[in-house]
Protein backbone atom coordinates (compact mmCIF):
# COMPACT_ATOMS: atom_id res chain seq x y z
CA UNK A 1 0.00 0.00 0.00
CA UNK A 2 1.35 3.22 -0.90
CA UNK A 3 1.51 5.81 2.04
CA UNK A 4 -1.74 8.17 1.61
CA UNK A 5 0.33 10.76 3.21
CA UNK A 6 2.59 10.62 0.19
CA UNK A 7 -0.11 10.78 -2.24
CA UNK A 8 -0.86 13.85 -4.27
CA UNK A 9 -4.22 15.54 -3.14
CA UNK A 10 -5.38 14.36 -6.19
CA UNK A 11 -4.75 10.59 -6.13
CA UNK A 12 -5.47 11.06 -1.90
CA UNK A 13 -9.39 12.39 -3.18
CA UNK A 14 -9.57 9.99 -5.91
CA UNK A 15 -8.67 6.69 -4.01
CA UNK A 16 -10.78 8.58 -0.91
CA UNK A 17 -14.03 8.45 -3.54
CA UNK A 18 -13.20 4.37 -4.29
CA UNK A 19 -15.76 1.94 -3.16
CA UNK A 20 -12.75 0.77 -0.51
CA UNK A 21 -12.88 0.47 3.28
CA UNK A 22 -9.45 2.55 3.67
CA UNK A 23 -8.56 5.43 3.39
CA UNK A 24 -11.57 6.75 5.22
CA UNK A 25 -13.07 9.20 8.10
CA UNK A 26 -9.97 8.21 10.48
CA UNK A 27 -7.25 9.09 7.66
CA UNK A 28 -9.37 12.00 6.69
CA UNK A 29 -9.67 13.40 10.27
CA UNK A 30 -6.18 13.32 10.48
CA UNK A 31 -4.96 14.80 7.25
CA UNK A 32 -8.01 17.57 8.02
CA UNK A 33 -5.63 18.27 11.32
CA UNK A 34 -2.61 18.64 9.65
CA UNK A 35 -4.28 21.13 7.03
CA UNK A 36 -5.79 23.49 10.04
CA UNK A 37 -2.16 23.02 12.08
CA UNK A 38 0.12 23.89 9.04
CA UNK A 39 -2.07 26.92 8.08
CA UNK A 40 -1.26 27.93 12.24
CA UNK A 41 1.97 27.30 11.36
CA UNK A 42 1.73 30.32 8.31
CA UNK A 43 0.47 32.53 10.28
CA UNK A 44 3.27 32.09 12.72
CA UNK A 45 5.87 32.08 10.03
CA UNK A 46 4.75 35.78 9.63
CA UNK A 47 4.43 36.83 12.98
CA UNK A 48 8.21 35.56 13.28
CA UNK A 49 11.11 38.85 13.96
CA UNK A 50 8.43 41.03 14.32
CA UNK A 51 7.98 41.81 17.74
CA UNK A 52 9.72 41.87 20.75
CA UNK A 53 12.10 38.94 22.17
CA UNK A 54 9.92 37.23 24.78
CA UNK A 55 6.91 37.13 21.41
CA UNK A 56 9.42 35.87 18.65
CA UNK A 57 10.12 32.84 21.63
CA UNK A 58 6.90 32.07 21.86
CA UNK A 59 6.41 32.37 17.78
CA UNK A 60 8.83 29.98 17.36
CA UNK A 61 7.76 27.66 19.91
CA UNK A 62 4.38 27.67 18.03
CA UNK A 63 6.55 26.85 14.63
CA UNK A 64 8.18 24.05 16.22
CA UNK A 65 5.71 22.58 17.87
CA UNK A 66 3.08 23.30 14.41
CA UNK A 67 5.55 21.71 12.40
CA UNK A 68 6.23 18.49 14.74
CA UNK A 69 1.97 17.96 15.17
CA UNK A 70 1.57 18.11 11.27
CA UNK A 71 4.31 15.47 11.00
CA UNK A 72 2.52 13.07 13.37
CA UNK A 73 -0.42 13.86 12.42
CA UNK A 74 0.48 12.78 8.32
CA UNK A 75 1.71 9.66 9.98
CA UNK A 76 -1.66 9.19 11.72
CA UNK A 77 -3.16 9.63 7.82
CA UNK A 78 -1.79 6.39 7.47
CA UNK A 79 -1.93 4.73 10.38
CA UNK A 80 -5.66 4.98 11.10
CA UNK A 81 -5.55 3.21 7.25
CA UNK A 82 -3.49 0.17 9.00
CA UNK A 83 -5.68 0.00 12.21
CA UNK A 84 -9.01 -0.24 10.29
CA UNK A 85 -7.30 -3.32 8.10
CA UNK A 86 -6.48 -4.71 11.06
CA UNK A 87 -9.83 -4.59 12.55
CA UNK A 88 -11.39 -5.68 9.76
CA UNK A 89 -9.00 -8.92 9.80
CA UNK A 90 -9.45 -9.67 13.01
CA UNK A 91 -13.37 -10.00 12.49
CA UNK A 92 -12.93 -13.70 11.42
CA UNK A 93 -10.47 -14.01 14.52
CA UNK A 94 -10.94 -14.74 18.20
CA UNK A 95 -13.55 -12.07 20.44
CA UNK A 96 -10.17 -10.91 22.51
CA UNK A 97 -8.26 -10.77 19.32
CA UNK A 98 -10.76 -8.17 17.61
CA UNK A 99 -11.26 -6.43 20.66
CA UNK A 100 -7.70 -5.74 20.73
CA UNK A 101 -7.64 -4.47 17.31
CA UNK A 102 -10.60 -2.01 18.14
CA UNK A 103 -8.73 -0.90 21.04
CA UNK A 104 -5.76 -0.08 18.97
CA UNK A 105 -7.55 1.32 16.00
CA UNK A 106 -9.38 3.92 18.61
CA UNK A 107 -6.18 4.88 19.52
CA UNK A 108 -5.33 7.06 16.39
CA UNK A 109 -8.44 9.32 16.54
CA UNK A 110 -8.09 10.09 20.43
CA UNK A 111 -4.47 10.91 19.31
CA UNK A 112 -5.95 13.38 16.36
CA UNK A 113 -8.17 14.82 19.03
CA UNK A 114 -5.18 15.44 21.50
CA UNK A 115 -3.19 17.24 19.04
CA UNK A 116 -6.21 19.35 17.86
CA UNK A 117 -6.79 20.58 21.61
CA UNK A 118 -2.74 21.65 22.11
CA UNK A 119 -2.76 23.22 18.49
CA UNK A 120 -5.64 24.81 18.65
CA UNK A 121 -4.20 26.37 21.92
CA UNK A 122 -2.12 28.67 20.02
CA UNK A 123 -4.98 30.57 18.53
CA UNK A 124 -5.76 33.43 20.07
CA UNK A 125 -1.69 34.25 21.12
CA UNK A 126 -1.84 34.08 16.82
CA UNK A 127 -4.64 36.72 16.61
CA UNK A 128 -3.40 39.00 19.34
CA UNK A 129 0.46 38.86 18.08
CA UNK A 130 0.29 37.97 14.09
CA UNK A 131 -0.50 39.84 11.34
CA UNK A 132 -4.46 41.38 11.75
CA UNK A 133 -4.34 40.26 7.82
CA UNK A 134 -4.11 36.56 8.49
CA UNK A 135 -6.91 36.77 11.28
CA UNK A 136 -9.65 34.78 8.61
CA UNK A 137 -6.63 32.20 8.34
CA UNK A 138 -6.61 31.56 12.22
CA UNK A 139 -9.91 31.18 12.00
CA UNK A 140 -9.83 28.34 9.23
CA UNK A 141 -7.65 26.53 11.23
CA UNK A 142 -9.78 26.40 13.98
CA UNK A 143 -12.22 25.34 12.17
CA UNK A 144 -10.42 22.84 10.63
CA UNK A 145 -8.92 21.65 14.03
CA UNK A 146 -12.58 22.32 15.72
CA UNK A 147 -13.80 19.61 12.87
CA UNK A 148 -11.43 17.48 13.09
CA UNK A 149 -11.33 16.78 16.67
CA UNK A 150 -15.29 16.50 16.72
CA UNK A 151 -14.52 13.98 13.48
CA UNK A 152 -12.07 12.13 15.86
CA UNK A 153 -13.81 12.17 18.61
CA UNK A 154 -16.73 10.73 16.98
CA UNK A 155 -14.74 7.76 15.28
CA UNK A 156 -13.26 6.76 18.85
CA UNK A 157 -16.77 6.23 20.44
CA UNK A 158 -18.21 4.04 16.92
CA UNK A 159 -14.86 1.69 16.98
Amino acid sequence: MKQYKNHTLREYLNVLAQKTPIPGGGSVVAYTAALGVALLGMVARYAEGKSSPVVDKKVRKIIADTERMHERLLILVDRDAQAYLEVTKSRKKSPQEYQRALKTAREVPLEVCRICYKAIDAAPFLVEKGSKYLISDVAVACELLLSSFNGALTLAQYN
